[in-house]
């Protein structure tokens, strides 16, 4: 559980520090994967009270380049006043004077206008052009209004006309998520053109201030609020900044748009204009007012301005709650417990488990926060997101770290009772109730203590298992060494097999065997208990197909070795005794060996077989041949030198 822990620790010290260190790269991330509600399942609604005029390509072509005459413009708010408009909304900056703007000022005043003005945020060279007018009476600046000395306005001769600004915050990435609704300039505080719509169209008491701003009451509540006294219930959510966020909910065609040339030639339908608002903007792409969104990358501003009114006319502002980190850690807290739940089961739940919460997990984070979307809540996912990813991926490698050491255990335990294929084939693969075996050409070898029963029979059991044992160790030893490999501990024998993939297999087992009664010398009593024979080893070495597998029901199998070779090399074995030889070969073995190493023993029927076996021993002088060869070899390259007070 230690281990768990400080898994999950690092899990959250790694979310943190990549949430702090690559902050653009986490908001910029989380932005466009946050707005995907929004851009696959937007709403099919129509929006009917708000109409874009539209300055498109087909306007500049039949009215002319722009920017129009006053004249031409004065027209248009004519036309969409007879039309029936109730407001006119101009995402349009007249900052210089010209001729016929005194008629134009006219003109927006009867037919109830708002003109834009750009406060320039961020870092600006005191750009003062036109006269910034139109702030919210009784107002002060205060958090978290953002402030600027910078703008862009209209000329003084529009002075008298309802201002509203449209100025954007615009991501490192260009797109348009934000908009502050108001902005303090040279310590007075102007609205946003939708604000200033809204404004203009709920009067209040004289003696009530017309907005306030207050701090978010509730645990979902947004950082701050824009209260209007007068009208109980409404509310514009702020974030911490004191920017509204441009909801991208319904889709660019839900908004009727008119073309200005349409409307100034007399051919715009009067249903789209009667008693709606119309927001008058340029569309036109070689006018510069193109900005990327969720839905595209070449959206029109006054689109954005169209998305900012219809939001606060059904008061459907998405927001940040002030207390998205708590809520990030309460979550976080719950992705902890149900990763300790997975990973605290020790079987196939946990193996399986931790794998699919790494995958599903942060698709339900980012799930969760398009399910709150729908609600106006931005929650934000990369967080929980991040951490349940990093948590639970560490702690699926953690459990995979935990079942291959306890793999390998079961392996290393299975590999000191069985041979090592099979050891593998148990470990590693699910157990089956059928026959489990390969036939395969082996030679074989039965090494057999002699008079170990009778000797076991006289002395205590401990003493009998620690002389077993230590010719176990030995032998096994002795037969790894040369390539061989046991099958079987059998009573007090060895049964170890050589594959006949090696030219040389025959010759290493012969070579084991010679060893093996080297080494039984050091392990037998030097003198045997009274009235009991010495004890001896017996080795029977014969080669043959040879069946290797496992049989036995599923959940009791039991590694076997089975075929004519097995049987002939025990009963060959049986015959060392009765023929006093310590080493006995069958004659298939035999034809793998130097006939120059082999004597002839005649040829037996073995015990309860039907076919006589030629039986093959070793020389007797091949030991002692080598062993002059070995002493030539040794004078011939050491010489013998004279040691004093030896025998010469």
């Amino acid at each position: 559980m230690i281990t768990k822990l400080a898994v999950i620790a690092l899990a959250g010290l790694l979310t943190i520090f990549l949430s702090t260190f690559f902050n653009e790269w986490r908001y910029s991330t989380e932005e466009k994967f946050g707005a995907l509600g929004w851009s696959l399942f937007p709403s099919s609604n129509t929006e009917e009270r708000v109409t874009i005029v539209a300055i498109d390509e087909q306007s500049l072509s039949e009215i002319g380049p722009w920017p129009w005459p006053r004249e031409v413009l004065a027209e248009l708010s004519n036309k969409l006043g007879d039309a029936g408009a109730a407001l006119q909304l101009y995402d349009i900056v007249l900052p210089e004077s010209k001729t016929g703007d005194d008629a134009l000022v006219s003109v927006l005043q009867q037919q109830n206008s708002i003109l834009a003005q750009v406060p320039v945020l961020g870092n600006n060279n005191g750009i003062q052009t036109g006269l910034m007018s139109g702030e919210v009476a009784g107002m002060r600046c205060q958090p978290p209004l953002p402030n600027t000395s910078s703008y862009l306005a209209n000329h003084a001769t529009y002075a008298s006309i309802p201002k509203g600004h449209i100025t954007p915050i615009v991501d490192a990435d260009g797109m348009i998520r934000k908009q502050p609704p108001l902005i303090c300039v040279q310590g007075r505080v102007y609205p946003s053109l939708s604000l200033q719509a809204l404004l203009q169209n709920l009067p209040t008491k004289s003696s009530e201030k017309p907005i306030q701003i207050i701090k978010g009451d509730g645990f979902f509540a947004p950082a701050w609020n824009i209260h209007f006294p007068s009208y109980f219930g409404i509310k514009v959510p702020l974030d911490k900044d004191g920017n509204v966020r441009i909801s991208y909910s319904l889709r660019p065609d839900a908004f009727q748009v008119v073309s200005a040339a349409d409307v100034l030639l007399d051919r715009a339908p009067s249903n789209l204009l009667d008693g709606a608002w119309t927001l008058i903007g340029a569309t036109a792409f070689g006018l510069g007012d193109i900005v990327p969104t969720p839905h595209s990358g070449a959206t029109p501003g006054v689109e954005l301005q169209a998305r900012l009114l219809t939001s606060l006319l059904d008061g459907d502002i998405p927001y940040s709650p002030a207390n998205a980190n708590l809520i990030w850690f309460f979550e976080c807290l719950a992705i902890t417990a149900l990763l300790l739940g997975i990973s605290s089961r020790r079987n196939r739940v946990s193996s399986i488990g931790l794998p699919l919460a790494a995958l599903c997990i942060p698709v339900l984070a980012l799930a969760m926060h398009m399910q709150l979307l729908q609600s106006n809540v931005w929650l934000g996912w990369f967080i929980p997101f991040t951490y349940a990813l990093i948590a639970a991926s560490f702690l699926a490698l953690l459990e995979h770290g935990r079942v291959r050491v306890e793999k390998q255990r079961v392996f290393n335990n299975l590999s000191s009772y069985l041979p090592g294929q099979a050891a593998h084939n148990i470990a590693f693969n699910l157990p089956s109730g059928a026959v489990e075996a390969h036939r395969s050409e082996l030679v074989l070898m039965c090494a057999d203590l002699r008079n170990f029963s009778s000797y076991e029979e006289s002395r205590p059991p401990e003493e009998a298992a620690a002389l077993l044992h230590c010719f176990f160790v030995q032998a096994s030893e002795i037969i790894e060494k040369n390539g061989g490999q046991v099958e079987e501990f059998k009573g007090d024998s060895v049964l170890s097999s050589w594959s006949c993939d090696k030219d040389n297999a025959a010759t290493m087992a012969l070579k084991a065997a010679n060893e093996l009664q080297d080494m039984i010398s050091t392990v037998i009593p030097s003198r045997p208990p009274a009235g009991l024979e010495p004890m001896a080893l017996g080795i029977a070495i014969e080669k043959g197909p040879t069946l290797v597998g496992s049989i036995g029901p599923s959940h009791r199998r039991s590694h076997t070795i089975l075929g004519d070779t097995v049987t002939i090399t025990l009963r060959i074995q049986e015959m060392t005794q009765e023929l006093a030889q310590p080493i006995l070969i069958g004659e298939c073995a035999a034809r793998s060996l130097s006939s120059k190493e082999l004597e002839s023993q005649g040829s037996y029927l073995l015990d309860g077989l039907r076919t006589p076996h030629i039986l093959f021993a070793p020389k007797v002088i091949q030991a002692a041949e080598l062993y002059e060869a070995d002493l030539h070899d040794s004078l011939e390259i050491t010489p013998f030198r004279v040691i004093s007070g030896g025998k010469h």
